[in-house]
């Protein structure tokens, strides 16, 4: 009788297993939990043992006196020596300093352009909405890039002069043009459409009601904003900030163009004498993108009802600016975005055809032919005028770069879209499992982890006598991947919480396979947000530096390009391939647009 009961057990136990690979959501989990959680956390394990390790002509060897094996000596020579100070504490304190100022610019101003938009009679709002993005879609380092072009100056920066002093003789104090201050006021505005994208949402969905309520027992407008309508947009405000600071954290190259050390710009000097060092700099970059894990999860746990959008009116209440002021605001915000947006293009444009850096003295002349295109139309070496590089139409240096960088962007936007569409799937369907919540954690991690810590990181592990894929498209094309697939999956996941479960139900009844339905039902549904999830991936890659900086060599794909020629003191040709990366990105953007219907401001009040 014992014997039977085992046997139905077991039974039972095989019938469960199998009830349980019949879902294909089941399968999915299981499958890239595993492969995410090593893909997560095998780099991390590998960054963390490099910090213990001794590294053969390094100061790990001059401080233990062994040319290997492991020690503490990395920690305490980085805590405790006489250059704590600028190796450790300051990077930190500049680190927090500028995620912080980034943080408050960003929302100050893409809320404040949100709440216009949505919330009053603003004129221009359709061109202003979608040009208020440009920012955001356009390489991080094109700001800091036109800062340097507006302000430097011979005199102050020791750099070529920029067009303020060329055409006014103004020479900017070095505080504005380099250090904390421009680099925390360009990358405020570099993510300011991410909060005017994240808070203008809420603001255009939110029910009027309690508005209108405040309104009829006479509350002054200055205290139903601050005790009704941001309340309703804490949410918004609290996701921005968190996402805004990661990025911040570990941001390369506005800092590195800005002049401001930096965790992230400190590791990359420290990378090759202080290798084991660098290593514990990039841990406490990790350990930031943890923490703002845990509190975002904390906060969602916590969060009190925010209901913004109910079954009653929607109707929003647009606060008058008056005939003149709606004009005013609109006309200083079209001048404040053609600095942003339009004035980059035009400066990089302008950029390739002076015949030497700075040299802006065609605007007061009115003597064009001041101007050339040898930086474009030269052929062969047969000039020094070049430093023996030939023209930028053709040079094959640049043609490389960007074939290898759209061979790298198509692939991780295939892999990552992918991946994170299945898991966006599979999570909607078991949304209250613990392991389904658990891979949906893992898959988001990498995101909010600075990009320069979890390119060390696949730097160390793919990059040793082990295994070395230094220098390989297959290595940037891993990282890009993990680092991206956040981007499909919480877009797949948004898109799928909407469907209902009826729906493929009723294809189950059908008998319908999970292919086809799928393809045939799923897909084309929800269409929109699937694209973004492979579109996302794709204009990301083509203009990330910090990730892929320690993974390949200057000259392999666009973005270290241009730091090989900004080196170089070849300002003309660094400008041509940031025109390059900007109107592909661009173009791409509205190419999706068109095609699909979406659009990142799409909805929230520009039309």
């Amino acid at each position: 009788m014992g014997e039977t009961a085992k046997k139905q057990s077991f039974a039972i136990f095989i019938n469960k297993i199998k009830t349980y690979f019949m879902k294909p959501q089941n399968v999915i989990l299981l499958l890239f939990g595993i492969l995410l959680t090593f893909t997560t956390v095998a780099p991390i394990v590998a960054i963390v043992e490099d910090t213990l390790k001794i590294h053969p002509g390094t100061i790990d060897q001059h401080l233990t006196g062994r040319s290997s094996g492991y020690s503490v000596a990395n920690y305490t020579d980085l805590f405790t020596s006489r250059l704590a100070k600028t190796n450790l504490w300051i990077p930190v304190w500049n680190t927090v300093l500028l995620a912080v100022f980034t943080c408050l610019i960003s929302i100050l101003f893409g809320g404040v352009f949100a709440f216009l938009v949505t919330r009053t009679n603003l004129k221009f709002k359709k061109y202003l909405s979608s040009i208020f993005i440009f920012p955001y879609i356009m390489p991080q380092w094109t700001l800091a890039v036109v800062w340097q072009n507006l302000f430097n100056s011979n005199v102050v920066t020791g750099t070529a002069n920029g067009l303020l002093v060329s055409l006014f003789g103004i020479a900017m104090p070095k505080w504005w043009c380099q250090g904390l201050f421009p680099s925390a006021i360009v990358l405020g505005l570099h993510y300011a459409p991410f909060a005017y994208i994240m808070i203008g949402g809420i603001f255009r969905n939110m029910d009027a009601n309690l508005e209108e309520a405040a309104t009829i027992l006479d509350t002054p407008k200055w205290k139903i904003m601050s005790r009704v309508t941001l309340p309703m947009v804490k949410p918004a405000i609290l996701s921005t900030i968190l996402l805004v600071f990661g990025s911040a954290m570990g941001s390369y190259p506005v800092p590195h163009y800005l002049g401001l050390t930096t965790l992230s710009t400190k590791y990359v000097s420290m990378n090759s004498k202080y290798t084991g060092e660098a290593s514990i700099l990039a841990i406490i970059m990790m350990i930031f993108g943890i923490l703002i894990l845990g509190i975002n999860q904390a906060s969602l746990k916590s969060r009190k009802s925010y209901t913004t959008v109910t079954g009653k009116s929607g109707q929003i209440s647009k606060i008058n600016l008056g005939k003149i002021g709606k004009y005013v605001i609109g006309i200083l915000f079209i001048f404040i975005t053609f600095f942003t947006s339009i004035f980059p293009i035009l400066s990089f444009a302008i950029e390739t055809f002076l015949p030497n850096p700075g040299d802006y003295s065609f605007l007061y002349t009115g003597d064009l032919s001041h101007l050339t295109t040898k930086w474009w139309m030269t052929r062969g070496n047969q000039t020094g005028a070049l430093y023996g590089q030939q023209g930028i139409l053709f040079n094959g240096m640049i043609w490389k770069a960007l074939k290898g960088t759209l061979l790298v962007a198509v692939a991780c936007a295939l892999i990552a879209g992918t991946i994170g569409t299945l898991i966006g799937y599979a999570v909607s369907k078991n949304r209250r499992n613990k392991w389904a919540n658990y891979v949906n954690n893992v898959a988001f991690l990498p995101y909010l982890m600075p990009s320069l810590a979890v390119g060390a990181a696949f730097f160390i592990l793919f990059s040793n006598e082990r295994i070395n894929l230094f220098n390989t498209y297959a290595l940037l094309i891993i990282a890009g991947t993990v680092k991206y697939i956040p981007f499909a999956s919480r877009s797949a996941l948004n898109s799928m919480l909407q469907l209902s479960g009826e729906i493929e139900e009723a294809a189950i009844i059908q008998g319908l396979p999970w292919f086809k339905r799928m393809f045939r039902i799923i897909v084309p549904i929800q269409k929109s947000s699937i694209i973004s999830g492979f579109m996302l991936p794709f204009m990301t890659c083509l203009r990330e530096l910090s990730l892929f900086l320690l993974l390949c060599t200057q000259g392999f794909i666009l973005s270290t390009t241009l730091d090989y020629f900004d080196e170089m003191g070849l300002y003309a040709f660094s400008s041509a391939i940031n025109l390059i990366l900007i109107v592909l990105i661009l173009v791409f953007n509205t190419l999706v647009n068109k095609l699909t219907g979406a659009s990142l401001d799409e909805g929230i009040g520009g039309n």
